[in-house]
């Protein structure tokens, strides 16, 4: 059975955010993906499709990244389908990288290396 693309990428949220979330995180951070909302699969599915294209641009050398450009990569991604869904979207939802909790920081650089990891060899 294979997972579908934004499956993995919010599993990969979901266990970034249990990882490095300090204390008990918001409910809405942990929902399973059958529960999410249809934008926020849409959203999970092009992001793990932007980072499956660069990795293939790039002829698989932004595995390479250091973990901060890996994480400011899937940032900028989700940014771009907040305002997508979003006409006038909440300032915290399309916070710049050094405005981002050091939890989610981590969490968006977990993300780039699971779906790298499960990606072909290039």
């Amino acid at each position: 059975m294979t997972v579908e693309a934004g499956q993995v990428f919010r599993d990969a949220w979901i266990a970034g955010v249990r990882a490095h979330h300090p204390g008990e995180p918001k409910p809405g951070y942990v929902t399973p993906w059958e529960a999410m909302p249809d934008w926020e699969r849409a959203s999970a599915t092009a992001v793990y499709e932007q980072v499956v294209a660069f990795l293939a641009a790039t002829d698989g050398a932004a595995r390479r990244l250091s973990r901060e450009q890996k994480g400011r990569f899937v940032a900028l991604c989700w940014i771009g389908q907040i305002h997508k869904h979003f006409p006038n979207p909440k300032p915290s939802y399309v916070a710049d990288w050094a405005d981002l909790p050091s939890w989610q920081q981590e969490t968006d650089a977990d993300i780039f290396e699971s779906i790298a990891e499960r990606s072909a060899p290039i």
